[in-house]
């Protein structure tokens, strides 16, 4: 492995980095930038797949989009094997959990992303992302589980206090 190959298995890195951080905090446009126009996607091990940059995007900006629907997808471990001068793949370990606010719902699991890349005009892309769950669950939300911030508040956490007031 040369020094140039780190430097473009770190690319690769950041590439994915980017497109958790886009997921969370519903940057649609911008995670449509991260794909090629002929992309793939196949999510919970192939029950959810999409041919087509803008089908990927409208996936996600459907099933994710609303607000209320807080996400945190955490990737990691990456196995990065470049397999050409323009072309790699990636295996990432996933841990995410999904807020659905509004019905009082948690969603919890861990995944496998299998992704390919293609290097486009000198930036690395996604030609195909999907993964396939090791487990989810799913269950009520506590009911004394409170959100005190989100993206979409400013971010600033609301003091909840448990005290007795005097």
């Amino acid at each position: 492995m040369t020094p140039e190959d780190l430097v473009e298995i770190e690319a690769i890195k950041r590439l994915k980095y980017r497109y958790a951080r886009l997921l969370d905090t519903k940057d649609f446009d911008g995670l449509n930038e991260l794909f090629v126009d002929d992309a793939t996607a196949s999510y919970s091990g192939g029950q959810l797949s999409y041919e087509g940059r803008d089908a990927i995007v409208g996936f996600l900006r459907t099933a994710l989009g609303p607000t209320t629907m807080l996400t945190s997808h955490l990737v990691g471990q990456p196995e990065i094997e470049l397999t050409g001068p323009d072309t790699a793949t990636g295996t990432w370990a996933l841990q995410d959990m999904v807020i659905v606010a509004e019905q009082g719902v948690e969603i919890r699991g861990t995944a496998f992303y299998e992704d390919r890349y293609v290097k486009v005009g000198g930036s690395w892309k996604f030609r195909h992302t999907g993964y396939r769950r090791v487990y989810e669950e799913m269950g009520p939300r506590p009911a004394d589980l409170n959100i005190t911030a989100s993206w979409w508040d400013g971010g600033a956490s609301t003091i909840v206090s448990r005290a007795p007031h005097i």
